[in-house]
């Protein structure tokens, strides 16, 4: 695969699966393109909740807005440019604020073959 670039409008926003908040993930990079990794974006309105255990090994690029992670280890907030990271098997809950969010992620392995 050549080196690229992508932006938020190259994503396919869709409402995770399992769930019904406005919540929405879009893949650029997966399975498809064969790479170990899979890249794409998310969308969080405002004051959403989400609780996940982690299937993947998932990094998240707070872009826009602000999140809550809560953890084992208690909470953590993240703004614009601040990284979050949920190891897997990590049993976590996503929080939007008020003023929703967008962030970047990437997971290894990908997440929709590992079920999540």
């Amino acid at each position: 695969m050549p080196v690229r670039k992508f932006a938020l409008a190259d994503a396919s926003l869709e409402r995770s699966p399992g769930q019904d908040a406005d919540i929405f993930a879009g893949n650029v990079i997966d399975q498809r393109h064969g790479g170990p990794i899979t890249i794409g974006y998310g969308r969080y309105g405002p004051d959403q909740s989400l609780d996940e255990t982690m299937t993947v090994h998932d990094v998240m690029v707070v872009l826009e807005g602000r999140l809550t992670v809560t953890g084992s280890a208690g909470p953590v907030t993240a703004g614009p440019g601040e990284i979050v990271y949920m190891p897997k098997g990590e049993k976590v809950t996503i929080r939007s604020h008020a003023e929703g969010a967008v962030t970047a992620y990437v997971t290894y392995p990908h997440w929709q073959e590992a079920g999540g």
